[in-house]
């Protein structure tokens, strides 16, 4: 077996429990209609910088506080990784990226799509569920671009992209802003082909870089000019655009379903944003500001386009049944050590580390939902474990909809505590993932991080010690086995929830330091 008694035991018992708790409130589910969802996905922004979750904040965020204000935050709340792309993987597949061939590090551009053809997603459940679906923003999980660098064809389409993952509209650009293709793509085509070629530039306002004409013809002549080979670029593209045409596209593309929704055909989007990730380029009518800098105009300037956001759903009328989900892809870019000692601002708030750690610092994010028809008692805080990777399972629950064994292996549902204030919700264990590859689980108040190359375990008790300062793992050694032993289940049955064991996609990989190869194989072929 896979699993020892006293966690399968465990696994068998919560499966009952949450097969009881939809039957109790899938009828009050069902008596309204589905809600339009929207998920705001925002770029390397820490816990500490939503000025609800800090008191200390340099800057202010009153559209996220009112999120928080009017529906619930989750303040024990997690990305899946502590960088971009696995963070997106998880969110929109309820399964860990760890699980794919994508063991480290975050994608180029220009790569097969993380997200297999097969693979159930957010945006592919609902569009069956009777949903219009559209993504408007940044990617990050691979495209095939027509031909390759120096001989485009962008008259032909850009394949395996999110229109092939469930989006029925995408509007947005394929990655990370450093890593190039930059243009407003909409559909499969370039509004203005990316033609020309750039390299980063200085930023006046921050420490990091900015992608601004002028533009050169050939990566030889951005070398000779910036210093660095050229990546490709569109001639109108300028980075402190994205956040402005983003929430226009938005807006625009629910202007267009809004009466549909009125009638019974709601609307899911998803809408990741670029910021606050580099290049931090606040628009100048944010400059000046709050008092953190040029981070904290970029932050509030992203709190106005929520606000935007916000300001259409209540003109259109469709406010109250509207869900809205906001969360950021992990923690803060390592600038925030210059925030506290320039600015005495806490990105990550009292947490250890931030953006690639292991630490809490590095995925425990700002996580609200908001949904004024269907959230009983708004303005609850519940510090209950949660991760992105449960967004499958919850609005599955919530749209009444059933994930099959090859789908969402790690998402758990969190709807009831939504519905019933009063819910304990108890998360299987949680597994978090270091940019290098290290992993760490969360059960209750307890945290194992996992040896990892010469590095040892750590184990932290986070109820007493939120900011991880007190290794207990030679005082709590039965802990530390129990938790390893878990992760180590969750790892071979290729699920953490309850159901059909399913393949990772890879054999056994060096990151599992506590497991040997023979061990892995052994565990996986039962």
């Amino acid at each position: 077996m896979l699993l020892n008694n006293h966690v399968l035991t465990r696994l068998t018992m919560l499966a009952f429990m949450s097969c009881f708790t939809f039957e109790c409130f899938a009828n009050e589910v069902k008596s309204s209609s589905q809600p339009n969802i929207i998920v705001i996905y925002t770029d390397d922004q820490g816990f500490g910088d939503a000025s609800c979750l800090n008191p200390e904040a340099k800057f202010q965020t009153p559209n996220l506080d009112r999120l928080a204000k009017e529906g619930i935050s989750f303040t024990n709340g997690h990305s899946s990784d502590s960088v971009c792309t696995p963070s997106r993987y998880g969110l929109l597949t309820g399964r860990y990226s760890w699980r794919t061939s994508l063991k480290t590090g975050v994608f180029n551009a220009e790569v097969d799509c993380l997200i297999a053809e097969d693979r159930m997603t957010l945006a592919s459940m609902l569009k069956d569920a009777g949903y219009s679906t559209a993504m408007v923003g940044k990617w990050h999980l691979g495209m095939d671009f027509p031909g390759d660098p120096g001989s485009r064809d962008w008259t032909q389409p850009v394949q395996d992209m999110p229109l092939d993952k469930g989006f029925e509209y995408f509007y947005g650009i394929p990655a990370s802003l450093n890593y190039g293709i930059l243009a407003w793509f909409e559909g499969r085509y370039a509004e203005v082909p990316p033609t020309l070629y750039t390299a980063k530039k200085p930023n006046e306002r921050h420490v990091d870089y900015r992608i601004m004409p002028p533009y050169q013809k050939t990566p030889q002549a951005t070398r000779r000019v910036l210093g660095r080979p050229g990546m490709e670029v569109a001639s109108d593209f300028i980075d402190n655009q994205c956040l402005t045409k983003f929430t226009d596209q938005a807006i625009a593309w629910m202007q267009s379903k809004a009466d549909e929704a009125k009638e019974g055909k709601p609307f899911f989007l998803y809408l990741p944003y670029t910021s606050p990730h580099y290049p931090v380029c606040p628009l100048p009518e944010f400059w000046g500001q709050g008092d953190c800098g040029g981070y904290g105009e970029f932050v509030i300037e992203t709190d106005y386009h929520v606000g935007r956001i916000l300001a259409f759903l209540k003109e259109s009328g469709l406010d109250e049944n509207t869900m809205i989900v906001f969360s950021s892809d992990n923690g803060p870019e390592n600038s925030w050590r210059e925030r506290i000692e320039t600015y005495q601002h806490y990105s990550a708030g009292p947490y250890r580390g931030g953006k690639r750690d292991i630490y809490e610092g590095g995925h425990r994010v700002p996580f609200f939902v908001r949904w004024p028809a269907g959230i009983e008692q708004p303005g609850r805080t519940c510090d209950a474990l949660v991760g992105q990777i449960d967004l499958l399972a919850t609005l599955a629950e919530v749209t009444q909809q059933t994930i099959p064994e090859n789908a969402g292996e790690d998402s758990q549902s969190f709807a009831a505590v939504l519905f019933h204030p009063a819910t304990n919700h108890e998360r299987l264990p949680l597994i978090n993932h270091g940019v290098k590859g290290r992993f760490a689980i969360t059960e209750g108040d307890w945290k194992l991080i996992l040896p990892h190359g010469k590095l040892a375990a750590e184990l932290y008790h986070l109820g007493e010690d939120p900011a991880e300062t007190k290794n207990l793992i030679d005082e709590q050694p039965d802990i530390a086995n129990d938790l390893q032993t878990k992760i180590t289940a969750i790892v071979c049955q290729g699920r953490t929830t309850p159901g059909e064991a399913q393949p990772n996609d890879t054999e056994y990989w060096e990151d599992l330091t506590w497991l040997t190869k023979e061990e892995y194989a052994k565990r996986t072929s039962q």
